[in-house]
């Protein structure tokens, strides 16, 4: 929070407050220059309020320092503005306005200005690169009917809350935060749109820890209830965040100093958010040891049972269920499996983990240990944490769906079915057969061309599968 007001974020609420602000510090700034000159001497610029600041007499020839005023967004309060005397015993006049002048230009850091907009480039990019490659591997889930189990049906949800958080990010900072006059009217839309953007966001974090929990239950839980699991995950992962997002919004708009420039700054009540989000990574920590530590164990079970002689015992056949049905869930996990018995269990655990980090989310366990503003790590800091936040979409649309073993198999099998059907076209369906069938089952089409002639097979295909023939038949 400080480091918001450092850079400008004030205390004011609206232009007819910062307006009392300003006649405030005119009135004490009158009250000061009045007094009785210090010295008889005429080579002094006298003391005036230039609209913002009071600026004191200064000596002819020299150059005027005051702080940069905290009630103007982007200005650094720890640094200093100028007003220049000249050796006439005037101020400075401006050669466009012909009026005096106060350099404030070095209230503003152009460093850290030029890489804050690098950053927020690196930002925007990300994000819009993650929402296309989000946008096509919902577009897959839900175009391949078959792709319907629990987990898949938690990657919908997580990747649908990304989706929407990196487009309302874009939406945000294009609106809101690069619009000053938007921020200065603090409006009601703004409003609502940060809480939007504060939903989706908690929304996020909340079904990666969905996601930790699902993998780590198919782990503990020998026998798991599949149809029990979505309802829970769904109250979770969108409920609990309604939950924590209205009472943050209803505190923050009861607190008159809070309701300030579109809320942009840090609030008083972050905790509510903050919070939950902190204990929901840590709990996905946990799980991913205990997941890596739970795949080692019955690895090595597996192993040794292989290379004995004997069958395994209903003991170890009861142990590797959970890790069959684990494996069976998690086809992206799964492929670290496949590698040569003689590869290293560590080589393997590590495999695991990388994979599992973006889609927990837990790269983000790092990002609150930043450093102090104005050091060299701060760079450094500011790009690797846009380049992390911004990506993960498209991280996790990488391994959880066009790396997928299902979704590659199905993509296969549709592209081979196009592709059967494409040379089947240029063969028109010479022989058609009416099949009769009850009135309440649908009817069939049996058709035979030269291929199932040769081969003495006849092909039953549904009525949506030839409907180029219909033209020429009468059912």
């Amino acid at each position: 929070m400080m480091a918001d007001y450092q850079y400008g974020l004030s205390s004011i609420q609206d232009n007819h407050i910062l307006h009392q602000v300003i006649a405030k510090r005119r009135q004490m700034c009158e009250s000061i220059i009045n007094d009785p000159p210090v010295s008889d001497s005429n080579d002094w610029c006298p003391g005036e309020f230039d609209g913002w600041t009071c600026i004191n007499r200064t000596k002819a020839g020299e150059v005027a320092k005051f702080p940069c005023p905290y009630f103007i967004l982007g200005f650094d309060t720890k640094r200093f503005g100028q007003k220049m005397c000249l050796p006439d015993g005037s101020w400075f006049k401006h050669p466009d306005s012909n009026k005096t002048w106060s350099n404030y230009t070095t209230c503003v850091d152009l460093d850290d200005l030029k890489l804050r907009n690098q950053v927020n480039m690196i930002y925007k990019w990300g994000y819009t690169v993650s929402l296309a490659a989000l946008a096509v591997s919902i577009f897959i889930f839900f175009y391949f009917r078959s792709l319907t189990c629990t987990r898949i049906q938690i990657h919908k949800n997580l990747f649908i809350s990304l989706a929407v958080n990196n487009c309302l990010w874009l939406v945000w900072y294009e609106a809101v935060v690069d619009n000053l006059p938007v921020l200065m009217t603090n409006g009601l839309g703004c409003k609502l749109l940060h809480i939007l953007v504060q939903y989706f966001l908690v929304a996020t974090y909340f079904w990666m820890f969905c996601e930790g929990l699902y993998l780590h239950t198919l782990l503990v839980v020998t026998f798991l209830t599949e149809s029990k699991v979505m309802p829970f995950l769904h109250t979770i992962g969108w409920g609990i965040p309604a939950l924590l997002v209205s009472t943050y919004a209803a505190l923050r708009t009861a607190t008159p100093g809070e309701t300030l420039h579109c809320w942009i700054h840090e609030s008083l009540y972050s905790w509510i958010l903050s919070g939950p989000v902190c204990l929901s990574m840590l709990a996905n920590l946990v799980f991913l040891i205990n997941i890596v530590r739970l795949l080692l164990v019955k690895l090595h079970a597996r192993q040794i049972t292989m290379t004995s002689p004997k069958h395994a015992v209903p003991r170890e056949r009861a142990q590797s269920f959970s890790l069959r049905s684990f494996k069976r869930n998690n086809s992206s996990v799964d492929s670290y499996d496949k590698a040569p018995v003689t590869s290293s269990r560590t080589g393997k655990a590590v495999r695991a983990t990388l994979i599992l980090i973006p889609l927990l989310g837990l790269q983000y366990i790092v990002t609150p240990f930043r450093p102090e503003p104005g050091t060299s790590w701060e760079p450094v800091y500011q790009v690797t944490s846009a380049v992390v936040a911004s990506c993960q979409g498209l991280c996790v649309a990488l391994l959880f769906c066009f790396f997928n073993g299902e979704v590659l198999s199905e993509m296969k099998k549709r592209w081979k079915h196009c592709w059967i059907n494409k040379n089947r076209s240029w063969n028109p369906c010479l022989r058609v057969t009416s099949v009769s069938s009850p009135q309440n089952h649908p009817r069939l089409l049996v058709t035979e061309d030269q291929q199932t002639q040769r081969t003495g097979s006849i092909q039953v295909l549904p009525r949506k599968d030839s409907a180029e023939c219909l033209q020429n038949v009468q059912l």
